[in-house]
């Protein structure tokens, strides 16, 4: 048998013998899957027993043990060290994964602008885990197709639906096309408070069992950085909401009375340091903070139900999946290592410079949908200026009452270099978007020379997503690339392997090594409470092609 590590690196017992027990071989069971030559910690669906022989300690994933007895007839070896299968759908809750109707505990997030692709969802939804399309900042129209595929496709999904201040209107037409359509889960994401055309998506349909229990059809997945916001997402609707939506005649006056009985989210996605909309919550902290506001709201409105608590942002890596896991996270979602693989609805262009980016380089700049609110994504920095020009955008906004009042060598150089052409020519055409889009915007435009230039520089950071998202190679150098730390973790993990490849990265194949490798250091954790030392490339989560996942679990 191969020996896996020196007697001497095994943990020591008071009593001075090194063991938990006894092991035996047992001639009923199935032959050693060891034998075959695949590492046996790597082998996640056995139980791994090392046992000392011959002076060294060896695994063996199948035999009998007997924990903390005496040696049993005198037969049988010391056991070091025992670990209990440790399954990738293991990982997280189960009823999770049950009420989604998925395997594993795995989300993929939403990115705006289709990013987060109908195929991603698609690909995601055959590896038996979820995605969310990303419908932020697309038309109508292309939401409706997206949604005609993905039903068809007959396969767990999701879709997005952002908060929209500056256009509710917008908002309030997503909220009721999934309704009409009968889309069952919703991611929400940016929000800052609880929205009418939310609530009314939330409490749609909903009504008692035969049993009494009460049904809400509709499950909303909130996606948060601050506890504040948690708290109203694990509460009920508010009051004041409902009681409009009973006097507009959407709902009747006992389904506000129901809804006033469910949180308006049972699952929250403790959202940290993650690309576009974030706080840059360090997750060690946010996640602890959120899980805890969810056992209290649960005793607080007596539910009867289990507030579940995920974990997105920086999680890039097996280890980062594994803490999170440990840390109680009911599920994971990930969101920029999705963006730099080939089922992304982005370009290649930003997948080649996905490829390359350390954690280093990524920044804070001004966010298109809330720019005047002074609020910021997370983006690329790295061969691309557009957050240094955003940034110059939002400081002239500030200082200035209108286009006019722009410097003129200031405004010269915006139109030579950020905008390519006259403000005038830039408005004129913003101003044509919005007739068909929001006329709001337009007359209030008209007559507010300080939002007509908000107006005009958010054409700008608005092109710069389009112009990543379709590898505009004259518009190289203003890429607006949506983008987080946890591009820089994987990167690192994946150098020098098949993955390291942009052409090779596959939604799924991430996905899959990253709960496969955080299943493995679960497994290693598990040895190394009981005092055994592992060798480095012993929990090495290196990444796996398919076939080589499927061999480690016997699939």
């Amino acid at each position: 048998m191969k020996q896996l590590l020196p007697e001497e690196q095994a943990a020591t017992r008071p009593d001075g013998e090194n063991r938990l027990g006894w092991w035996r071989a047992d001639a009923s069971c199935s032959p050693d899957p060891v034998a075959t030559g695949l590492e046996p910690l790597r082998l996640l669906r056995h139980p791994l027993y090392l046992v000392r022989e011959n002076g060294g300690i060896v695994p063996f994933s199948n035999g009998s043990a007997l924990i903390g007895k005496d040696r049993p007839n005198g037969d049988g070896f010391p056991l070091l060290g025992y670990a209990p299968p440790s399954l990738p759908e293991g990982l997280g809750d189960p009823e999770f994964c049950a009420d989604l109707g998925i395997r594993y505990p795995y989300l993929g997030g939403s990115m705006a602008k289709g990013i987060s692709s109908v195929a991603m969802a698609e690909e995601l939804g055959k590896a038996g885990m979820l995605g969310f399309f990303g419908a932020a900042g697309l038309p109508i129209a292309a939401v409706e197709a997206a949604l005609d595929r993905l039903k068809a496709s007959q396969l767990p999904y999701g879709i997005n639906l952002i908060h929209s201040p500056q256009e509710p209107d917008l908002e309030k037409a997503l909220a009721e096309l999934y309704i009409r359509r009968g889309v069952r889960l919703v991611e929400a994401s940016a929000f800052l408070a609880l929205t009418l055309p939310l609530v009314r998506y939330r409490v749609h349909g909903i009504h008692r069992a035969p049993d009494g229990t009460i049904v809400a059809p509709n499950r909303i997945i909130a996606k948060v950085s601050r506890e504040e916001l948690a708290e109203r997402f694990f509460s009920p609707p508010p009051e004041k909401l409902l009681r409009e939506l009973v006097a507009s005649g959407e709902i009747t006056a006992g389904q506000a009375e129901l809804a006033g009985r469910i949180p308006m989210a049972q699952d929250v996605t403790a959202e940290a340091d993650s690309g576009g909309h974030t706080d840059n919550r360090p997750a060690m902290a946010l996640f602890p903070t959120i899980l805890s506001l969810a056992a209290r709201m649960a005793a607080k409105h007596g539910y009867g139900l289990k507030l579940r608590v995920g974990l997105a942002g920086g999680i890039g890596t097996p280890a980062a999946a594994a803490a999170a896991f440990t840390m109680g996270a009911a599920y994971i979602m990930t969101g920029s290592v999705n963006q730099a693989c080939v089922e992304s609805g982005t370009s290649d262009q930003v997948r080649a410079m996905l490829a390359e980016t350390r954690q280093a380089d990524v920044t804070m700049a001004p966010a298109a949908d809330m720019f005047e609110m002074g609020v910021t994504v997370q983006v690329l920095k790295r061969k691309t200026m557009f957050p240094m020009r955003a940034a110059r955008l939002y400081e002239i906004y500030r200082s200035c009452a209108g286009i006019d009042d722009i410097p003129v060598a200031e405004r010269e150089k915006l139109e030579n270099t950020l905008f390519c052409k006259p403000l005038a020519t830039v408005w004129n055409e913003t101003r044509a978007y919005f007739l068909q889009r929001d006329p709001r915007q337009v007359e209030r435009g008209d007559r507010d020379a300080k939002h007509r230039m908000a107006l005009v520089f958010r054409w700008y950071l608005g092109q710069a997503a389009h112009w990543a998202k379709d590898g505009e190679a004259s518009r190289t150098i203003d890429y607006q690339v949506w983008c987080g730390p946890a591009m820089g973790a994987f990167n690192e993990w994946t150098a020098g392997s098949f993955l390291a490849d942009p052409s090779r990265r596959k939604v799924a194949n991430v996905a899959r090594n990253l709960l496969f490798g955080a299943a493995l250091f679960n497994r290693a954790t598990f040895l190394r409470s009981q005092g055994v030392s592992l060798p480095a490339d012993a929990i090495q989560a290196v990444p796996l092609e398919d076939a080589q996942i499927k061999e480690f679990l016997g699939e």
